[in-house]
């Protein structure tokens, strides 16, 4: 490839990112001292989250300055529009940095005086900087993750204005709320804009996207590039099992489906319309892989940690249950595009051309000790934030190891830049989320929604299943995948509940559809942004990418009605239940083989392949043998394996005749 196509590659990328993906829309200031002033202060921001991990503060002022700092960042790097200019700062955007870091210096100096005076009850002034904080917060969230989260904030927060009048149903009325009640709800309190969403992302969040930010810095990416290549490249279908793997450990790592589908896109995409894979089909494998590392332990794209700061759930016990439901969803994906692959006879990368795992480990391998070392920190139950920290030292330390990794003071200069300014659209999420959950927390509207779901549910868990998945994927449309969890998790959830399913249980369940919203038609960022790499058509690549991900939307309906596949013991324990004992191997065992045996079937069946072409006839009874696999009954699955056994056996002697057919 030459240079002039490289770049060209890169220019194109950066405007289909842009286009789906609002973050993306920077600035680069041709003033060097406003460059050196947001690069000084992105990097201070990363020292203060490690250094408050150590000595704690007040949790009102470190969320207070998680917020302020962060928003100042957010006016200097992000242009008011993505036709605004991106060489220079306009003058009203040093307003908007003035209001920012002012409404989080009135918290600093008037704390004392709010916790202990006035004990919470806002004055008159404290209403003004809640005013201002508020339309601070809404507009940074406009600029980095679009107009659709802050409409919706802006909904809800005039939901108490007028939910005591007369033409407001019984179910949605309330008390007269004044300015202070509202207000004083959002700023003064940690049950608004500085709730638990911010508390996790001032906590665990922001310190695992730094961490990311130094694996990227020492060549992870490159790392998990060249191993799926060396690992899968080879065989049928080789390139589109190299972006599922890469993309799905990316994915887990930075947590943006967008962005890691333009990432890793770039690369793959092209590979695979090389061997002969269709432009939609290539645009669709990359976006359900890219989305799937949000449900991919052990980072699982940070959302894990809001989960585990909201349910009160260990985040070992979460990235645990996560586990099998994340493997099944990836060898789903593989399943169908070996499945593909076979039908359309499409091959590998030639050996010659790809590296060898031995070379690839010798270079980069020892890059997966951090990953190890976290893992193992996280299991002996070190706190987050801690284990956190001290990988991002081990990383350092690590990557001194070899030439290829090592960073020096200016790599590290620059992964804490990277950190903080990769942090900031989780941060804008979270703190607008938290418009929503104050006045959730202030109204009790979350009652209300439960029990609306309940009601339409007619008393039936699976319709109310069928009810919160669809609300969960309405919710999630348009909006990055934490913001999107905190919503469900607040609203939706807890109608589950109501059923005895267990909170974890039910967080996961909205988890993963609040997910799937980005690869769902009429709204599926990521499918169109894989669709832009690819040349292909948007909504054909959604629906592929739908399909490709079906075992993603049935997955959460096995994990509910049996949390075994969760290795979770749910039996005769409260729903708000924090701790779990585990069951029996055999049920976590016997559930896995079913279930994976039962995704194989159903990918064969959508495909029309197994060793050979399948008839239509032989496809529904595949489909539907796979599918009563999937269903964890034990009648179901004598009935599942003894369909699939026998079309699979019918399958494999039919290849063999065509083969000896075909070399006679």
């Amino acid at each position: 490839m030459t240079m002039d196509t490289s770049q060209t590659t890169t220019t194109s990328s950066q405007k289909i990112l842009e286009k789906f993906d609002r973050e993306s829309v920077t600035r680069n200031p041709g003033n060097q001292a406003v460059r050196i002033l947001i690069a000084c202060t992105a990097a201070f921001y990363s020292l203060f989250h490690l250094y408050i991990t150590f000595y704690p503060m007040p949790t009102l002022l470190t969320r207070a300055i998680h917020v302020g700092v962060g928003a100042a960042l957010i006016f200097l790097l992000y242009p008011p529009a993505k036709s605004s200019s991106r060489s220079k700062i306009i003058w009203f955007d040093w307003l908007w940095v003035a209001a920012a870091l002012a409404s989080m210096f009135y918290l600093i100096v008037q704390y004392q005086n709010i916790m202990t005076i006035r004990g919470g009850i806002p004055n008159t002034t404290d209403i003004v900087m809640a005013i201002l904080t508020v339309i601070v917060v809404l507009e940074m969230g406009r600029r980095i993750t679009g107009w659709i989260l802050p409409i919706f904030a802006l909904i809800f927060l005039s939901y108490p204005f007028y939910s005591h009048m007369r033409f407001v149903p019984d179910r949605l009325a309330t008390r007269i709320y004044d300015l202070g009640d509202i207000f004083g709800q959002l700023y003064l309190k940690t049950e608004g804009l500085y709730s638990t969403a911010i508390g996790a992302s001032v906590s665990f969040i922001f310190l695992f996207i730094l961490f990311g930010a130094f694996l990227a810095r020492s060549g992870m990416g490159q790392l998990f590039n060249d191993l799926a290549l060396a690992l899968a490249g080879s065989h049928q279908g080789g390139p589109a099992k190299v972006a599922v793997i890469s993309s799905g450990f990316m994915g887990s790592i930075n947590g943006s489906a967008v962005a890691n589908v333009v990432g890793t896109g770039a690369f793959t995409i092209p590979l695979m319309k090389k061997i002969g894979y269709s432009r939609n089909f290539a645009g669709a494998v990359e976006a359900s892989a890219s989305i799937g590392g949000q449900i991919l332990p052990p980072i699982m794209g940070a959302s894990a940690f809001i989960m585990a700061e909201t349910t009160g759930v260990k985040y070992s016990t979460i990235a645990l249950a996560a586990l099998i439901p994340a493997l099944l969803y990836y060898f789903g994906v593989l399943a169908q595009v070996h499945f593909r692959a076979g039908k359309d006879d499409l091959k590998g990368v030639p050996k010659a051309d790809l590296p060898r795992v031995k070379e690839v480990m010798k270079a980069r391998g020892h890059m997966l000790i951090p990953i190890i070392a976290l893992v193992v920190m996280l299991a002996k139950s070190i706190p987050i934030g801690y284990a956190a920290a001290y990988t991002i030292g081990i990383t350092v330390l690590v990557s001194w190891i070899r030439p290829e990794t090592r960073m020096g003071i200016k790599d590290i200069f620059a992964a804490l830049q990277d950190g903080a300014k990769q942090s900031l659209s989780v941060m804008a999420a979270c703190a607008v989320v938290g418009i929503v959950i104050g006045v959730v927390n202030l109204t009790s509207f979350g009652n209300v929604m439960t029990s609306l779901i309940v009601s339409l549910g007619s008393g039936s868990l699976f319709l109310t299943l069928i009810l919160t998945m669809i609300a969960s994927m309405i919710l999630g449309m348009g909006l990055p995948s934490i913001p999107a969890y905190i919503i469900t998790a607040t609203m939706v959830a807890p109608a589950l509940a109501t059923f005895g399913v267990p909170v974890i249980v039910a967080h996961l369940f909205v988890f993963y559809f609040g997910i799937f919203a980005n690869i769902t038609p009429p709204v599926a960022l990521a499918s169109f942004a894989g669709a832009g790499i690819a040349g292909g058509d948007p909504m054909k690549t959604g629906f592929l990418s739908l399909k490709l991900a079906l075992a993603g939307f049935i997955v959460p309906f096995m994990f509910v009605y049996n949390p075994d596949m969760l290795m979770l013991d749910t039996r005769d324990i409260v729903v708000t239940a924090r701790e779990f004992a585990k069951p029996h191997w055999f049920n976590i065992a016997s559930v896995a083989v079913t279930a994976f045996v039962g995704v194989t079937a159903l990918s064969a069946a959508l495909e029309g392949y197994f060793k050979t072409h399948i008839a239509v006839w032989q496809r529904i009874l595949m489909a539907v043998g796979g599918l009563m696999l999937i269903i964890p009954e034990t009648m179901t699955d004598i009935i599942g394996i003894v369909i699939v056994a026998a079309l699979f056996a019918l399958n494999i002697m039919r290849a063999k005749r065509e083969s000896t057919t075909a070399v006679a």
